[in-house]
């Protein structure tokens, strides 16, 4: 499907493509996509045990962002533990905390963004 796609849409080579596979955190882990970087996109309603319950997601991701940083007040979400389970999984793992809602923490998503962008061009001579 992404292959139809990518040849329907005819993006720039220098563009970014993102590629939503929805769903639990097993399906997605199991399918290559042809992704350069996977994204996990976590949330802090789901508790600091998603990385040792799931733990093949966060073993082929690049990149965890932590959303809704703006309930951690309400609920019972213990952001060191979340990140100590997610890096004993994949030690490379990068996390980033933001809220999607207040826009806090979305400069260093943006700048995650800018760096793939920067590591993905070519060096003159």
């Amino acid at each position: 499907m992404i292959g139809k796609a990518l040849k329907e849409l005819d993006p720039d080579p220098q563009s970014f493509l993102f590629i939503e596979n929805v769903g639990n955190l097993v399906c997605p882990a199991m399918f290559d996509l042809g992704e350069n970087k996977r994204v996990l996109i976590a949330s802090v309603t789901e508790g600091e045990d998603k990385p040792l319950k799931y733990p093949l997601m966060f073993e082929t991701a690049h990149l965890c962002i932590i959303n809704k940083s703006d309930l951690s007040p309400y609920v019972d979400f213990r952001k060191d533990d979340f990140s100590r389970n997610a890096l004993s999984v994949n030690h490379k793992l990068q996390i980033i905390e933001i809220s999607a809602k207040t826009g806090d923490g979305m400069d260093l998503w943006y700048e995650w963004i800018n760096s793939q962008v920067s590591d993905m061009l070519p060096t003159s001579p």
